[in-house]
């Protein structure tokens, strides 16, 4: 799954438009141009499609904490150059303020349930025993049963892109 999967996911689970996508990169001090949200969104067989960076993904999640849980106060959190899928992970936790319970009820909806150990080992850091590395398709589920949880049982686009 590529960063601008992610994006286009992440816009349809919480139906975000351009000017909503803008305001989210914002908040977080990055400006972005509706071309290039419109860019970063199409699919990747289009001429004007462009790749979506690390840090730009980065901007963009901390912008969705900003707008979920509310701007912190003082300085903002550094975008990340470098993103994985627990980094990623972390970020959505916190954005929608969901405790392991409910991580684990969206992996069930998605009908991939994982246990409460498993969870908690992506949570770690990486040097830890217990660190484990979030595949891709644990990340996929869950942005999968974030979908099902929050628009219900459609279908987008996405879903038939999976890599």
């Amino acid at each position: 799954m590529t960063n601008n999967d992610i994006l286009r996911r992440l816009r349809f689970v919480f139906d975000f438009g351009d000017s909503q996508m803008m305001s989210l990169f914002a908040s977080a001090g990055f400006s972005a141009s509706r071309e290039q949200v419109s860019n970063w969104l199409k699919g990747d067989e289009n001429p004007d499609f462009k790749p979506l960076r690390d840090v730009e993904l980065a901007y963009f999640l901390n912008g969705l904490i900003n707008k979920k849980r509310g701007k912190r106060e003082g300085e903002q959190p550094a975008a990340e150059k470098v993103l994985n899928n627990n980094i990623i992970l972390r970020k959505l936790k916190i954005a929608l303020d969901y405790k392991d319970e409910q991580i684990l009820e969206v992996m069930e909806r998605a009908e991939f349930p994982l246990g409460k150990h498993e969870l908690s080992a992506f949570f770690r850091k990486p040097g830890h025993n217990n660190y484990r590395e979030c595949q891709t398709q644990v990340l996929r589920n869950f942005l999968r049963g974030l979908q099902l949880t929050l628009r219900g049982a459609t279908r987008d686009h996405s879903d038939t892109t999976e890599q």
